[in-house]
C-alpha cells in the first residue's frame, strides 16, 4: 500500500488559524452515562493537541454505538466531560451538522469542538454524499484519526475525505498503518501469529491470508474447536462451527506445519462450574464438558514459540476470559509476549477483545492497535476505505 499523507506532512501554515475537521474514534464504553474506559479518548489526544498548538480550530467527528435514529442514550454529550478533563480545555458541542458552520468560525485560535454523533444521521453509514458535504462545510482540511472506523465507508470516513483537502492521516492513524504494514510488509522473522477467539469464521479469512506470510500461527479460543472437529476430534458441548468444517480442512492441508493447535485444554460442566474444571489432551474432551481455556501443556509450548520470535501479531483470546479463572491461558500467552518483548522483538496486539485483555499494561507492548474488526481486514490484505480515501504522499 502507499504511503499516505500526515499531519506531519502539513507546513504549519497551513494549520494556523484554519478549521481541521477531524475524525476520531470515540466508540466508548458508557454506563449509566458516564465513560467507563477512556483509552480510545487518550488516544486522540497526540493529534488534538499538536493541533491546538498550531493555532488549528479543531472540529471532531465520532460516532458512538448503533443508534436507530437520534437516542439520548447514544448522545456524544455523555463524554464532553471526560473530553475535557484530558484536554484541559473547554469543548463546544455542534448539535447538528446542518447548522454548525457558524458555530466553528466562532471558535477561538486552539478551541475545540465536538460534533454529535454522526449515525443519528441515516446519511452517515449510508456513506451519502450531501450528509457528506454537511461535514466538510466545517472544516478546512480533514483528518482521519480513526482507525478503528477505517474498515467502514461512511460518510464521515471515506466521502468527505473526497469532498475536503487536504485529507490527511492523523498520528494514531499514522502509528496503526506503520506497524501493521511494516509487520506484514517486511517482518524481522520469525514471524508468528497467535489467533485466538471466538467464532472461526472471524478469523478464517485472516489465517488463510497470513499462512503464506508467517513462520507459524497458533491458534487458541474458541476457533481451535472447529479445526479440532475437521481433524476428527470430538469437542463436547464447546462452541464450534460445523458449517465451516471444511474450510478448516482446507487450511490445515494449506498450512501444514505452520499451523499448531492446542495440545490440551480447560475443561468443565458449565462457565458456572467452574470448581469441577480439569485439563484433558485435545483427543480426549469429555462429551458432557466444554472447552474454556488452553491448558498448561499448551500454555508451555505456546510460550516457547512465541519467546522464539522476532515479530508477533496477537488477536483475539484463548478462552473466556472475562470469567476467571479461564483467563488463565490469555494472561499466559500476554506475559509470553511482554517476555518476547523484553528480548526485542516487535509486539502488536490487534484491537478488540486482545486488547481489553492487555488492558493496564498497554506501555509493555511495541503496538495495542486501537481497531479490532480493522486490524483483522488490514491483516486480511483488504482495502481499508477510509484509508484509501486520504491522499498518497
Amino acid at each position: 500500500m502507499s504511503r499516505k499523507r500526515t499531519l506531519r506532512d502539513l507546513p504549519a501554515a497551513a494549520l494556523d488559524g484554519k478549521r481541521a475537521l477531524v475524525r476520531v474514534d470515540f466508540n466508548v464504553p458508557l454506563k449509566d452515562g458516564r465513560v467507563t474506559d477512556d483509552t480510545r479518548i487518550r488516544a486522540a489526544l497526540p493529534t488534538i493537541n499538536y493541533l491546538r498548538e498550531k493555532g488549528a480550530r479543531v472540529i471532531l467527528l465520532s460516532h458512538l454505538g448503533r443508534p436507530r435514529g437520534v437516542e439520548p442514550a447514544f448522545s456524544l454529550k455523555h463524554i464532553v466531560r471526560d473530553l475535557e478533563r484530558l484536554l484541559g480545555a473547554p469543548v463546544e458541542v455542534i448539535p447538528d451538522p446542518a447548522t454548525g458552520v457558524a458555530a466553528t468560525r466562532r471558535l477561538p485560535r486552539g478551541g475545540v469542538a465536538l460534533v454529535e454523533n454522526t449515525r443519528f444521521w441515516p446519511g452517515e453509514e449510508a456513506n451519502d454524499p450531501a450528509f457528506a458535504a454537511l461535514l466538510a462545510a466545517l472544516g478546512d482540511f480533514y483528518v482521519n484519526d480513526a482507525f478503528g472506523s477505517a474498515h467502514r465507508a461512511h460518510a464521515s470516513t471515506e466521502a468527505v475525505a473526497h469532498l475536503l483537502k487536504p485529507a490527511v492521516a492523523g498520528f494514531l492513524m499514522e502509528r496503526e498503518l506503520e506497524y501493521l504494514g511494516d509487520a506484514l510488509d517486511k517482518p524481522q522473522r520469525p514471524f508468528v501469529a497467535v489467533l485466538g477467539g471466538a467464532k472461526i469464521s472471524g478469523k478464517i479469512d485472516v489465517i488463510q491470508a497470513l499462512v503464506p506470510k508467517v513462520d507459524e500461527i497458533l491458534v487458541g479460543g474458541g476457533i481451535a474447536n472447529t479445526f479440532f472437529l475437521a481433524i476428527g476430534f470430538s469437542v463436547g458441548g464447546s462452541l464450534v462451527e460445523p458449517e465451516k468444517k471444511d474450510r478448516a480442512r482446507a487450511l490445515i492441508a494449506k498450512a501444514g506445519a505452520k499451523l499448531i493447535l492446542p495440545r490440551g485444554a480447560v475443561v468443565a460442566p458449565s462457565l458456572e462450574r467452574a470448581a469441577e474444571r480439569r485439563e484433558v489432551p485435545s483427543d480426549r474432551i469429555p462429551p458432557d464438558c466444554a472447552i474454556f481455556d488452553i491448558d498448561q501443556a499448551t500454555r508451555l509450548d505456546f510460550r516457547a514459540r512465541i519467546l522464539q520470535a522476532k515479530t508477533l501479531v496477537w488477536n483475539g483470546p484463548m478462552g473466556v476470559f472475562e470469567t476467571p479463572p479461564f483467563d488463565a491461558g490469555t494472561r499466559a500467552i500476554a506475559e509470553a509476549m511482554v517476555a518476547a518483548g523484553e528480548r526485542g522483538a516487535v509486539t502488536i496486539v490487534g484491537g478488540g477483545d486482545s486488547a481489553a485483555a492487555v488492558a493496564g499494561f498497554e506501555d509493555k507492548f511495541t503496538h495495542v492497535s486501537t481497531g479490532g474488526g480493522a486490524s483483522l481486514e488490514f491483516l486480511e490484505g483488504k482495502p481499508l476505505p477510509g484509508v484509501m480515501a486520504l491522499e498518497d504522499a
